[in-house]
């Protein structure tokens, strides 16, 4: 990597941005200059309603090693460490929050803040090649806050078996605990995402903003309140303009046109 490329790339391309994590020497390392950059991308895309879907992925021979630890360890006051982790946890909350659905591309290890990263993401597909692991403990340092994430995405048990022991799961049980997705052949991954984007692109933004928003608000409440929460949700959508089109369109027997409202 020159010193002109940057630590976060980011493409487009029919509706759909790819932001690619760029410090492949550092194995992808959430320093504070990566992390930053990459809230203020999610931000931008946030306003950027031309963006249908994210992929998330990364270059190098890792997808993503965790925090910087070279970089934590030259802090010195509980407030610098503390600043580190809110930002970490604002980056993870930006992509659960983001409009747009936000795919994981994991074509290698994902530890610790990685493993956070793509159990945060709404789809994750990984190559076979693929490993996920919290290993915080094995170095006296707990994986608290990929916790949150991970206990959001797998079994609990299955979560406290990564988080307590530290050690590496393949991607097949990644697919098998439900932190990916699906687990592919190396050479299938760019392919298999690409065709996921693709299809999410095609529906209607609105649609998908209203619908990422309830589900990840409804799991936060108890049952009653989660129907009454969707049930208004849903009428607010029956009554969206892309609503009456894909009706329409579907009774018509045509491709819909969306207008994002």
């Amino acid at each position: 990597m020159s010193e002109v490329d940057p630590i976060l790339r980011r493409g487009d391309e029919g509706g759909i941005a790819t932001l690619t994590l760029n410090r492949p020497a550092a194995r992808n390392a959430l320093s504070v200059a990566l992390m930053t950059e990459l809230e203020k991308a999610l931000a931008a895309i946030a306003a950027d309603s031309s963006v249908k879907v994210v992929v998330l992925a990364a270059s190098g021979p890792a997808f993503c090693a965790g925090h910087d630890l070279k970089e934590m360890r030259s802090l010195t006051t509980r407030e610098q460490v503390a600043v580190v982790f809110d930002l970490c946890s604002r980056v993870m909350k930006a992509v659960v929050r983001l409009p747009q659905p936000v795919i994981a591309k994991v074509h290698a290890m994902a530890t610790a803040a990685g493993c956070q990263l793509v159990a945060s993401c709404d789809l994750a597909y990984a190559s076979t090649d693929a490993r996920f692991a919290t290993p915080g403990v094995n170095i006296g340092l707990f994986c608290s806050t990929p916790m949150v994430a991970l206990s959001r995405a797998v079994g609990r048990k299955q979560a406290m078996e990564m988080l307590l022991s530290g050690v590496p799961v393949d991607a097949a049980t990644a697919e098998r605990w439900g932190l990916v997705n699906h687990a592919v052949p190396p050479e299938a991954l760019d392919g298999e995402v690409a065709a996921m984007a693709r299809q999410i692109a095609a529906k209607s933004s609105y649609t998908l903003k209203v619908g990422k928003e309830a589900f990840h608000r409804q799991l936060e409440m108890g049952l009653d309140d989660a129907y009454a929460h969707a049930s208004q949700v849903m009428t607010e959508n029956m009554l969206a303009m892309d609503a009456a089109e894909g009706i329409d369109a579907f009774l018509e027997k045509r491709p819909p046109v969306w207008r994002g409202c």
